[in-house]
């Protein structure tokens, strides 16, 4: 296994290489519980989702005004630290910067309708993956992180307890889920309640250390976004960041990559192709 530091350079390293950031505790982890994000991190069905969130956002702050390079730094630059938190949260902030922008006071103001506007232009490309997948003109296997499948296998056969936690809508993530045909793995799938502005990610996290009194070492984290991260380092979890590059489906995205060393996790990876290396590392 490779260990890396921060001061030095990363950009040569083997793309399925895990690069460690923090040690782990000298005692041995007990693994007991794993909580997944799922889109970037296990799903690419919703790959390119920034693409139609930051036009939307661009649209209903500006109006018909003039977009200036100063909008679109803002708008790219809250996209990019806002991944992994929960769609209405990014609506909310829309809905702040319509009101602080002044330029379009045509426009509702409304998280919610932000909301289902949104969802409505990103289902239209994520069915119709969906449903190229239910024809069989594409595989499974062409949506999902490249050894994800396996690693979830390794876990499963290993009894080790499996939840996904996501932003996106729980029907919505639900269903993904069973798509891809993962649901089987999953002892619990949480994701956005529909109508509520709640954490899924921070609600599983809670339920297992007190419900099932479970401590920070005996979970892991892992996500491509710095909001799982931060969270599970918060209770002490072991945390493992995804940088997946969504369209090759393996190696790293440095821009990710940026963002999970900034959220604190213990070791990165861009894909889960070095199972035996994962496995090691978690103590399994």
């Amino acid at each position: 296994m490779r260990v890396y530091f921060l001061k030095r350079g990363l950009e040569n390293s083997k793309m399925s290489d895990i690069e460690i950031f923090l040690k782990l505790p000298e005692k041995k982890i007990k693994l007991k519980a794993v909580i997944f994000d799922f889109d970037g991190t296990l799903s690419t069905l919703r790959h390119g989702w920034e693409k139609i969130m930051e036009p939307l956002m661009i649209e209903m702050i500006s109006g018909n005004s003039e977009v200036d390079e100063d909008l679109l730094k803002e708008v790219k630059d809250y996209i990019n630290q806002s991944t992994g938190l929960q769609t209405y949260y990014q609506m909310k902030w829309l809905a702040e910067a319509v009101k602080r922008h002044g330029k379009n006071t045509g426009t509702i103001q409304d998280p919610w309708w932000y909301k289902a506007e949104y969802n409505r232009r990103l289902m239209e490309p994520v069915n119709k993956r969906i449903k190229k997948i239910q024809s069989g003109k594409s595989t499974i296997c062409e949506y999902l992180i490249r050894g994800s499948k396996e690693f979830l296998e390794a876990l499963f056969a290993r009894s080790i307890e499996i939840y996904v936690a996501s932003g996106t809508d729980h029907p919505d993530v639900n269903h993904e889920t069973e798509v891809l045909g993962l649901k089987k793995y999953f002892k619990e799938v949480s994701g956005a309640p529909l109508g509520e502005a709640k954490c899924s990610k921070e609600a599983v996290i809670k339920k297992l250390l007190e419900d099932r009194k479970l401590n920070g070492s005996e979970l892991v984290v892992i996500g491509d976004g710095k909001i799982e991260i931060a969270l599970g380092r918060q209770v002490g979890a072991v945390t493992l960041g995804v940088a997946s590059d969504e369209e090759k489906r393996c190696g790293v995205n440095f821009v990710k990559k940026q963002r999970l060393i900034k959220a604190g996790a213990h070791a990165i990876v861009g894909d889960f192709r070095n199972l035996d290396e994962l496995l090691n590392w978690l103590g399994l």
